[in-house]
């Protein structure tokens, strides 16, 4: 189990995005992540026409570390790390470790 998946919403805590918050896109490989309108980098495109798409350059987001983000916590504002706990019923969910409280719904 991932401590941080798909549609999360994080912090970045490290480079230059620091501080900039979005959700997960995509998770890449074991350790890395598209996030939402963070680590924008600008990619030269070529045209295709039988796609209907345009050359230029296009700003797009480029992959970032998991290490350097951490968890959004709505209830502090801030971000916080996750750790995981078994429950009675057998499943295991991911819990915020400040609050205590349940990622997963």
């Amino acid at each position: 189990m991932k401590r941080i998946r798909k549609g999360d919403e994080v912090i970045v805590t490290a480079g230059r995005s620091r501080g900039q918050r979005g959700h997960v896109l995509r998770v890449l490989e074991e350790d890395r992540l598209l996030v939402e309108n963070v680590n924008m980098v600008k990619k030269h495109q070529k045209p295709n026409p039988s796609l209907q798409q345009a050359g230029g350059i296009v700003d797009k987001e480029g992959p970032i570390h998991v290490s350097n983000v951490r968890l959004y916590n709505p209830v502090t504002g801030k971000a916080d790390r996750v750790t995981f706990k078994q429950l009675e019923d057998g499943r295991k969910v991911r819990i915020f470790q400040s609050t205590g409280e349940v990622v997963d719904v």
